[in-house]
């Protein structure tokens, strides 16, 4: 069991001198226009109308600003990450570093889940909007010819997204560079439609409509009690788990590291600005939007469209189609951009197949790996509709940015040095004795300025009580009567959770802190990474027991390839293989795994 164990939480030695195969060719504005055109996206045009009229009502402004802080929170822990370990592959090579192999494994294949996801999801939402521009055209000819009556699939095979997802296979192979110029026109493009599309909305806004009455809206609609908030704070908080999707991929960024002219200054200055830049057209977006047509009419597929029908100005509208079809091709070509070099980490760590890091010599580009993700995901476009390809993505990224910010915590509190100092040793007469010492160790009243075996002790303790009381009250709050003041027993049980999670912020927060220079270190340790571990989980109890039954199945895949192939050729196996005499134990080779 002590090999297994050993096996799964070895940790991926970085050497920033190590020569990348790939070509460092990006800016600053290519890393930001890459993470926008994955940001603004499908969301721009379609999810505050559909989380306005379903969940928050006119509040979706707020929703999205819950998921803006979530996003912002992970960001500033990405971009911290990124000055540490300037290697492409993400989330998932920070884990690697931090927390071991097969936590790394594990948010390596979420990520694949978010981007293979997502990006058969524009595919399929691309064809979409271009099937309702031809008045349905493309899908009832396919539906003619091979309609397909299974419940968990689509109602017919949609071969148009297949053959644009193997158009983009062909743009995307050709280069890093060309394929950067192509998303940043596009993104630029997006951009300038939000703006127009925005100003003409704003022109005809009432803000009458953000405080209907109950008695005004009609019978048979789902409008909720009325106002700003018609469907309460369960309603916003559901809406911003919702809104999250909008701003899943800044991540993308990072995922560039080998192919960043100056990954440790350029990766955070990029997160920061796509993380603003986005958050400022969904705000936008979503304020005019509900200020032009009430939110019980909204349309959920298309509401841009539909709200300048209402206002009586339709010829914007065609606008407005031309930006979501130039904001999904934009998004399309940062996600097949993005999900070839998560595979091409893992691969080239031997944790995947490793004819998947291939890189061809002519474009200095993984090949293998984008035919075989821009297959995969125009077969899922053509199989299923978006509604089922969007239900798993937020649950798997939102795992992969706790992740994140639980390794900048881990990282740094870590010490250098694990001996324990001598005044650690807590042997002493009574139990009381023991106990205060605990106490002053906790909350470092000894005064400790460097980290030790004890002070990281006490933090990664308290990290993981953190996780578990926040998981607590995320329940509790989905029960009225633990938020009550009609109920003082339950809500008794509630302030004694919340005052022992506080309790594990300020014992981590009183431990002395890693001495080492970053260009960029998050700032107000270890509130932000506290928090954006917090809302994280918030979010997550807002979603569906479905879908963590979907993302169990698809860990499960990944489990066996894992146990199967990856961790009998992982590098970090074959490396400790070579630089460790082999010794044995009972005649059991304990290098073996």
């Amino acid at each position: 069991m002590n090999k297994i164990i050993k096996a799964l939480f070895r940790k991926k030695p970085i050497d920033l001198k190590e020569k990348s195969e790939l070509k460092r060719v990006l800016g600053l504005w290519d890393l930001t226009f890459l993470g926008l055109g994955v940001t603004l996206g499908l969301g721009t045009y379609v999810l505050a109308g559909s989380v306005a009229k379903i969940h928050a009502g006119p509040a979706v402004c707020i929703s999205f600003f819950i998921a803006a802080v979530a996003s912002a929170l992970a960001g500033l822990c990405y971009a911290e990450f990124a000055c540490r370990v300037p290697k492409a592959g993400s989330a998932y090579i920070y884990s690697y570093v931090t927390m071991g192999e097969f936590i790394a494994y594990i948010i390596g294949w979420n990520l694949v889940l978010e981007y293979v996801i997502g990006t058969a999801g524009l595919a399929r939402g691309l064809s979409d909007y271009i099937d309702a521009l031809t008045n349905n055209t493309i899908s009832t000819a396919f539906r003619d010819a091979m309609p397909i009556d299974v419940e968990f699939l689509s109602s017919y095979p949609d071969f148009f997204s297949l053959a644009m997802m193997i158009i983009l296979i062909v743009v995307m192979s050709n280069g890093a560079k060309e394929s950067s110029m192509l998303n940043s026109i596009l993104t630029v493009l997006n951009i300038i439609v939000v703006l127009i599309v925005v100003g003409f909305g704003a022109a005809v806004i009432n803000f009458d409509f953000w405080s209907i009455s109950k008695e005004n809206i009609p019978p048979d609609v789902r409008g909720g009690e009325g106002g700003f908030a018609p469907f309460g704070l369960q309603g916003i908080l559901t809406g911003a788990a919702q809104c999250f999707f909008a701003f899943v991929g800044f991540d993308a960024v990072a995922t560039t590291a080998d192919e960043a002219r100056n990954p440790q200054r350029m990766i955070p200055l990029a997160i920061i600005l796509c993380l603003f830049i986005s958050f400022l057209a969904y705000f936008g977006v979503s304020t005019v939007l509900t200020l032009m047509c009430p939110y019980y009419e909204q349309d959920d597929k298309a509401p841009f469209p539909a709200a300048f029908d209402y206002a009586k100005w339709p010829s914007i509208k065609w606008v407005a189609s031309v930006g979501a079809i130039i904001a999904m091709a934009s998004t399309l070509v940062a996600n097949l951009f993005t999900l070839p070099r998560i595979l091409y980490s893992m691969a080239k760590d031997g944790l995947l197949f490793k004819q998947l890091s291939y890189i061809s010599e002519r474009t200095k580009t993984p090949v293998i790996a984008t035919i075989a993700t821009g297959l995969f995901a125009g077969i899922m476009a053509t199989i299923f509709d978006i509604n089922q390809l969007v239900e798993m993505l937020s649950i798997g990224t939102l795992i992969a940015y706790t992740i994140v910010s639980l390794c900048v915590l881990m990282l740094r509190y870590t010490p250098i040095n694990n001996e324990i100092p001598q005044n650690g040793c807590m042997e002493h007469k009574s139990a009381f004795h023991a106990g205060f010492h605990a106490f002053k160790i906790a909350f470092n009243l000894n005064g400790n300025k460097y980290p030790n075996k004890l002070t990281n002790s006490f933090k990664n303790w308290s990290i993981i009580i953190f996780c578990l009381l926040s998981i607590a009250i995320c329940v509790c709050m989905k029960f009225p009567m633990f938020t009550s003041i009609s109920h003082p027993h339950f809500l008794a049980i509630f302030v004694i959770l919340l005052i022992l999670l506080l309790a594990t912020v300020v014992v981590v927060a009183r431990q002395p802190e890693q001495e080492i220079e970053l260009s960029f270190k998050v700032p107000l340790v270890p509130l932000i990474p506290f928090t954006s571990i917090f809302i994280n989980i918030l979010l997550m109890s807002m979603s569906k027991l479905q879908t963590f039954v979907r993302i169990a199945a698809w860990l499960g895949i990944g489990l066996l390839i894992y146990f199967g192939y990856g961790i009998w050729h992982s590098k970090e196996r074959e490396s400790i293989k070579r630089n460790q005499q082999v010794t044995t134990a009972n005649g059991v080779d304990v290098t073996r795994l």
